[in-house]
């Protein structure tokens, strides 16, 4: 089976620093290094101010810093040491052009796709982090073939984060599941098994779910929207309550305890936030647009 023994993370933001950091104390034999543009966000994961706050996360970075997890701006060579690459990078939603204002901007993603075939030789596994729409592993999957050359072989996987802002070091060390996906070729599978080794290291097999790349990527876009539903749900009950006098509060608590519906993302509020739900809502919106299903697109447009 083929080890992976360096990996390199490109994206030093909320979801690349944090994870690569709990794998490096997980994973102590794995070499890795979490690189970005921004010489500042690197300056400060280097400093004793990281440049994100979750409970727990500074004493993973310091258990492990200068000896297996390291921070840099030097891209390119990370990527041509690395056995495996993550993509952690932004992506927002269009500005310009079709899908704007709804679908998501891909240029972050093509545009590290374009550095990595560029600094590859032999087989390396690619995989996405960040939330992208469904397919973008073919939009990946096309810059490598485009810009093919001998003894290259790159996988793409999917393997997207579940965590939460505020839970990020606990999500991390206790998932409530990893998803991983590739292609259904031998090759695919093979870069599949070795992201899985990975994981093994401290989270339950169980727990490890594998499927393919399509699936994985609209995994994390439902799995967004359904807590962005749940969101909207209460407080359209919140409105129901101040009309006729009741609780929300109680109400919530009375919901909740169905075993079916559970206690979690209940509580009223003007909306939901957080840095994704918005927009991938919009993007789930688009894509059952290009998908031809204006029925679903307006039930989620509606959220």
């Amino acid at each position: 089976m083929f080890e992976i023994k360096k990996i390199c993370c490109i994206g030093a933001g909320y979801v690349g620093g944090p994870t690569c950091s709990v794998i490096a104390q997980m994973c102590p034999k794995i070499q890795v290094t979490v690189v970005d543009v921004n010489e500042a966000r690197i300056n400060a994961w280097n400093s004793d101010t990281l440049p994100i706050y979750e409970p727990g996360l500074k004493e993973v970075v310091e258990s492990c810093r200068g000896r297996n997890l390291f921070f840099s701006t030097s891209i390119d060579d990370a990527i041509r040491e690395a056995d495996l690459v993550f993509i952690s990078v932004n992506t927002p939603t269009k500005t310009y052009g079709m899908g704007k204002g709804r679908a998501a901007d891909l240029k972050y993603i093509e545009a590290c796709a374009r550095r990595i075939v560029q600094n590859s030789n032999g087989y390396k596994i690619v995989t996405e982090k960040s939330t992208v729409p469904v397919r973008a592993a073919e939009s990946i999957r096309r810059i490598f073939d485009a810009n093919t050359k001998p003894d290259l072989d790159l996988q793409v996987l999917s393997n997207p984060e579940f965590l939460a802002e505020g839970t990020a070091i606990k999500d991390l060390k206790n998932p409530d599941r990893v998803l991983i996906g590739g292609d259904d070729s031998p090759e695919g599978q093979k870069a599949v098994r070795a992201l899985c080794a990975v994981y093994e290291h401290w989270v339950p097999k169980e727990k490890i779910l594998t499927t393919n790349t399509w699936s994985s990527e609209l995994s994390k876009l439902a799995a967004n929207a359904f807590l962005a539903q749940r969101i909207s749900s209460i407080n359209s009950i919140s409105a129901l309550c101040e009309a006729t006098g009741a609780d929300v509060e109680e109400v919530a608590r009375a919901i909740g305890t169905d075993q079916r519906i559970g206690n979690k993302f209940l509580k009223a509020s003007v909306g939901f936030g957080g840095s994704c739900f918005q927009k991938d809502v919009l993007n789930l919106v688009y894509l059952c647009e290009a998908l031809n299903l204006p029925e679903v697109a307006r039930y989620w447009q509606q959220v």
